[in-house]
């Protein structure tokens, strides 16, 4: 006598659904998805409708003025930090450990959004290794402005990937590491996205 099959319980399908879900976003990275990447409880999030990035008026913190844009044909981070957030602490030397290897066609902007006390960020960043990051201060409220319209913060740190297009095409969290695989691969994905 054939046994009937069971009906999955809710428990068992509660557990199988993170790996079922993963596979089938790792087949859909050969069709246009990107590649999974996460860190801590946090993954990279898809943005729609894809808009474009707009110009930040910035500044260093010297107290330059800068003028922050995406570059057709690169990759952009944009990385809002704050000198109150303790993952920033770890994010932003990370940022700078992948700015320092000079990957392929990226580039990386970190903004600090909490002050415009330059002796304040200054001192923040003195106390971290960034040598090789691009650090700006919202001097002006344009990257305020832009998170009201584009780059929601929903968490601190936040970094907003900007495709070769120049358009918005997702975010994380956290600290993420870059530099593994699944970093390489998400940076990969969107090269050739644009080639």
């Amino acid at each position: 006598m054939r046994e009937k099959p069971r009906a999955l319980s809710r428990r068992s399908l509660l557990i199988a659904a993170p790996a079922y879900l993963t596979a089938l976003r790792n087949a859909g990275a050969q069709d246009g998805w990107p590649p999974v990447f996460e860190a801590g409880r946090s993954q990279f999030t898809l943005v729609r409708p894809h808009a474009p990035m707009p110009q930040l008026r910035l500044q260093d913190p010297q107290g330059r003025d800068a003028v922050v844009a995406a570059k057709p044909g690169r990759i952009t981070l944009v990385n809002f930090w704050a000198t109150w957030c303790a993952a920033c602490k770890l994010d932003l030397p990370m940022l700078a450990s992948l700015a320092g290897s000079r990957p392929d066609r990226l580039d990386i902007v970190a903004i600090c959004t909490d002050t415009k006390d330059l002796r304040k960020v200054r001192t923040f960043l003195g106390g971290l290794s960034v040598q090789h990051l691009a650090c700006f201060i919202d001097a002006y409220g344009a990257a305020a402005k832009a998170s009201s319209e584009m780059f929601s913060i929903v968490g601190m740190p936040i970094t907003y990937l900007v495709g070769t297009s120049g358009r918005v095409e997702g975010y994380i969290t956290g600290a993420p590491d870059w530099l593994s695989p699944a970093g390489a691969r998400l940076l990969q994905f969107y090269r050739e996205q644009g080639s």
